[in-house]
């Protein structure tokens, strides 16, 4: 465990209670709570992706803002629908956004979950070609996209584009190190040797597409080795990154108690476990909410395997909070996570 950053769903409500009542309201409140986690010395501030939703949908704005008001975070996506991306696009806002945090962006993709449009990505006009499943198409756009980030031409030049004879055009701008930094969600077994195979880092949620009974950590960890071996198997070269979600509510003052206070009665009375559920029509396994003082929390993470495999342990925030309560949960992670690399 290297690395504590927040994972924030940006959901906007007018409901009772909520902090973060409109869009205006999420655009500037997750700004803060990027520069909250850094002030606290965590290590990411990474943001969900989901279309026809009131939550962030169109992350590259909000993650350049991001940038240009923190110096040192990791700053992420968890993840982005390539269903729904012009790849080309993309690699242009990609590259643009990293080049004004300094080189931070470090990119979760994915197939997608299931959403609300019965045809999020063919109303988008990118309807889903004839005989190609669903994990095909994102399988193809991302491979355009990380050949666009490279540096490889993908464009026939013109009469008038200087460039050498037989050279292709390249996306602009170009970050150096992006290609580097994508990441992929997976969800199973079968998908997590493939991310090793192909050289992205593995993400793996607080649900896994597997139910063997066994605790979701103990499912994640045995992913995140298929993975491992994967790309030690492939020949790549660097480190193999893997960041897991958890949800995490520490109850450290009077507000986190009267927030948290119920579910941490639902824990003591063993209300609080891993679930067996139906998720697009695959059975998964859903992890627990560790809640509690930092004691217990602490005994729980270093009893999770998966916690432990991991680098990086990204933490499911309740940001309709808002960014000031936020900002006291957070300096808990930062003792969390130095607790946990402590021998």
């Amino acid at each position: 465990m290297r690395n504590v950053g927040f994972l924030s769903f940006g959901w906007w409500s007018a409901a009772p209670g909520s902090k973060v009542r409109t869009a205006k309201d999420v655009m500037d409140d997750t700004i803060r709570l990027a520069e909250a986690a850094e002030d606290a010395g965590m290590d990411g501030a990474w943001m969900r992706v989901h279309h026809f939703e009131q939550n962030t949908s169109s992350p590259f704005p909000l993650l350049a803002a991001m940038g240009a008001r923190t110096s040192r975070i990791e700053l992420g996506t968890g993840v982005i629908n390539m269903r729904y991306e012009n790849p080309l696009y993309m690699a242009e806002a990609a590259a643009t956004a990293d080049l004004v945090s300094g080189g931070r962006l470090q990119l979760g993709v994915s197939r997608g979950s299931p959403e609300s449009p019965a045809d999020g990505p063919g109303t988008f006009g990118y309807p889903l070609a004839d005989g190609m499943t669903p994990a095909e198409d994102s399988a193809r756009r991302i491979a355009q996209f990380r050949e666009a980030i490279s540096g490889a031409g993908v464009a026939v030049p013109g009469a008038h584009a200087h460039v050498p004879a037989g050279r292709l055009l390249p996306i602009q701008p170009q970050s150096p190190g992006l290609s580097e930094r994508i990441w992929y969600g997976a969800g199973g077994n079968d998908s997590a040797r493939r991310v090793g195979e192909l050289g992205m880092h593995l993400m793996s949620s607080t649900l896994v597409a597997e139910a063997t009974g066994e605790p979701l950590g103990v499912v994640q960890q045995r992913q995140i080795e298929i993975f491992r071996q994967a790309w030690r198997d492939a020949g790549h070269a660097g480190e193999p990154r893997v960041s897991v979600s958890r949800s995490i509510m520490p109850i450290i003052d009077d507000a986190t108690r009267m927030y948290f206070g119920p579910q941490l009665e639902r824990d003591l009375m063993g209300a609080n476990r891993d679930q067996i559920g139906e998720l697009d029509s695959a059975v998964s396994t859903f992890g627990k909410t560790y809640v509690g003082d930092l004691d217990k929390i602490e005994r729980e993470l270093r009893d999770d395997p998966a916690v432990m495999s991991a680098d990086t342990l990204l933490v499911t925030v309740p940001n309709q909070l808002g960014a000031d309560f936020n900002r006291v949960t957070f300096d808990a992670f930062a003792e969390l996570k130095s607790r946990l690399m402590r021998a």
